[in-house]
């Protein structure tokens, strides 16, 4: 594991693959966390030990929180209130957006193409995952959405990329989650569905958390998503 300057604009930690890393995933923490909160699961996946998947935890920028009383913290864009329809401030959307599209054209760059990239999250990372993998203009191999919501509540993002319409989608969400609501994925579900999308949709009796029954079911999931990249 390490941790350094991924791109210029933004700070990761990085797990290499004991073989040459032929894929990627680059997994977004939820408010107030780091890289280092979700650094942890590359070994509780199990993967086999010839798995070669890069795996990227970027940190998100420090900033204010509104519904924190405005105290400072890791946050992928302020949250403004609980309504669901008003609750992501999509300026700082935006402005994360273009953090996560720079780590995608690193990964590119080095060689790994954006169809052997996976982009995941938990919580506000989650909403990263979805909002930026909907928009990105390459295909990615697939789109991990964890105990999260679009962040316009039932509308997907403008632009979306017609490159990415038929990319697998992972979305998981807790039937006791008291943080993010699960009507609020729920009604991120049925966006995607009527648009099309090929989504895998769970759910699991946890709060807002995950368990590791869980990271089998997202382990499989990336080993078959990365089998179809071929």
């Amino acid at each position: 594991m390490s941790a350094n300057s991924y791109s210029l604009l933004i700070n990761a930690i990085v797990i290499e693959p004991k073989v040459e890393a032929r894929y990627s995933v680059i997994w977004l923490h939820g408010l107030g966390d780091s890289g280092a909160g979700f650094a942890p699961v590359v070994p509780a996946l199990g993967l086999p030990a010839d798995h070669a998947i890069r795996f990227i935890f970027p940190h998100a920028p420090e900033q204010p929180v509104t519904i924190n009383g405005g105290y400072v913290m890791r946050s992928w864009y302020d949250i403004k209130s609980m309504d669901l329809h008003d609750r992501a401030d999509m300026e700082g959307v935006l402005a994360s957006e273009s953090l996560v599209k720079a780590l995608l054209e690193a990964e590119i760059a080095k060689g790994i193409p954006a169809g052997r990239i996976v982009l995941a999250g938990f919580s506000q990372g989650g909403v990263m995952s979805l909002f930026t993998g909907l928009r990105f203009p390459e295909r990615l191999a697939g789109i991990m959405a964890l105990s999260c919501y679009l962040p316009q509540g039932d509308a997907l993002p403008e632009q979306l990329s017609a490159a990415n319409a038929g990319t697998r989608i992972l979305q998981q969400h807790g039937t006791e989650d008291d943080v993010v609501p699960l009507f609020a994925s729920e009604m991120a579900a049925s966006a995607l569905k009527k648009a099309g999308y090929p989504l895998q949709w769970q759910t699991y009796p946890m709060p807002h958390s995950v368990l590791p029954n869980q990271l089998t079911d997202i382990a499989n999931w990336l080993l078959e998503t990365f089998a179809k990249a071929e």
